[in-house]
């Protein structure tokens, strides 16, 4: 028991001395205090077993999300445990958030949908500008074809990326999980997520850091969604539904000014 306290003590220490130390990094206004919080709140939930990944590794991981501004309690990314170490993903949501956060163009709106077997889709031209009709039919059950992304400008403009299953399919392929939970169980979200990535590349984006553009890149090489899919704890971090730590209590090495 002591030992899994002991655990979470030591990445929060770690992560609010690294916090401090990389302020420069950080997005302008980021709240290091809530940031802590949320990253302590998402760990002793329960859902995710992390005692096969060292406290460094978990450190590292949720530092990522610090970088970009997104938070892990709101579902904006995650931290997955992958082979004996954690991973940073970034979520749907907090996908979208960048885009319209950080695109040099003033993005409006950005959005995915999924093409079933039944809806009318069509790219075509119209005054000279190409464009999309999709009309999909209400309460459709039918298979996924496709999927598409769209980003409205603000300046009126627009841009769009269309993938076919057989282009998810092979996207799917190129990624770690691709037999995961994820793609079994939310695969009309993974295919949007994936739209809305390839979709992201043709997005000028004006990242205010460097670390922030790296930690972007680096998250789009795996395809994982919902918590739901990640790997079910035993008894890493349930003894806490009742003990909570005090995140406010920890002893820090190092108060943040």
């Amino acid at each position: 028991m002591a030992d899994k306290k002991e655990f979470l003590v030591t990445i929060y220490n770690g992560m609010e001395s690294s916090l401090v130390k990389q302020a420069e990094a950080l997005p302008k206004g980021f709240n290091t205090k809530r940031f802590l919080q949320n990253c302590m709140s998402v760990l002793q939930e329960g859902t995710v077993d992390y005692s096969k990944c060292s406290p460094d590794s978990v450190k590292r991981t949720l530092i990522k999300g610090a970088y970009l501004g997104l938070d892990f309690f709101n579902k904006e990314c995650y931290a997955i445990p992958y082979g004996g170490s954690c991973t940073f993903q970034t979520d749907y949501k907090g996908e979208k958030k960048l885009a319209k956060k950080y695109s040099i163009r003033p993005i409006l709106d950005i959005y995915a949908k999924v093409v079933k077997e039944g809806d009318f889709f069509e790219e075509k031209i119209l005054n000279g500008k190409q464009t999309i009709d999709f009309k999909p039919v209400s309460f459709n059950d039918g298979k996924i074809v496709g999927a598409f992304a769209v980003v409205a400008y603000k300046d009126g403009g627009m841009d769009y990326e269309v993938m076919s299953t057989t282009d998810i399919e092979a996207s799917r392929r190129k990624s770690k999980m691709q037999n995961g939970m994820s793609w079994k169980d939310f695969y009309g979200e993974m295919c949007k997520k994936t739209v809305l990535r390839r979709l992201c590349k043709h997005i000028e984006l004006d990242f205010e850091t460097v670390e922030m553009a790296e930690t972007f890149t680096e998250a789009g090489e795996l395809d994982l969604k919902k918590k739901e899919e990640l790997p079910k704890t035993t008894d890493a971090f349930t003894i806490y539904e009742d003990e909570p730590i005090d995140v406010e209590a920890v002893e820090v090495e190092g108060e943040a000014e």
